[in-house]
């Protein structure tokens, strides 16, 4: 598994035994070294705004001193949600590698589709501003953490 992507799995899997939010890590990674770790912290900070991917966004930038992480990848447990994505942007982070997609987060009770769907007709008419690259990697490994999650009889899906 990739070690970027392992690390991103780990942090994920912590949440099933804190219950601190949904089964999400994320690690931003800097010149093959990580400079910004995160999961998802929406239950414990009753923050809707705290997913994995933002609150390692906000530890890189802490880390970095900077608002900007160009050149920066995001190595993420699922596919962004729509805040993440756009999050991303905002970072300059134009390389994702994502474990999960948005159907296995659908399955497993979160809403991303759907707030994808309604981005897509809110915005039907703007051009696609691009740039990103995003590609999928390990989803046998960090699917996991999901059936995990699934079969989880005290979760809280929000």
């Amino acid at each position: 598994m990739n070690e970027f992507m392992k690390a991103a799995c780990e942090l994920s899997a912590e949440n099933l035994r804190t219950n601190s939010g949904g089964p999400f890590g994320a690690v931003v990674v800097k010149d093959g070294k990580i400079i910004g770790r995160g999961r998802n912290h929406v239950l414990e900070n009753n923050d809707p705004t705290a997913h994995g991917e933002v609150m390692a966004i906000r530890d890189a930038c802490k880390n970095t001193g900077s608002y900007d992480l160009s050149g920066c990848e995001l190595y993420t447990s699922a596919y962004p949600c729509p805040m993440c994505m756009s999050a991303t942007v905002w970072a300059n982070i134009k390389k994702i590698y994502y474990g999960n997609t948005r159907k296995d987060a659908e399955t497993i009770g979160f809403r991303d589709d759907f707030i994808y769907e309604l981005m897509g007709r809110l915005s039907a008419d703007e051009e696609d501003g691009g740039g990103i690259e995003i590609e999928q990697l390990d989803h046998e490994e960090t699917i996991k953490v999901f059936e995990a999650f699934e079969r989880k009889q005290d979760k809280t899906i929000y």
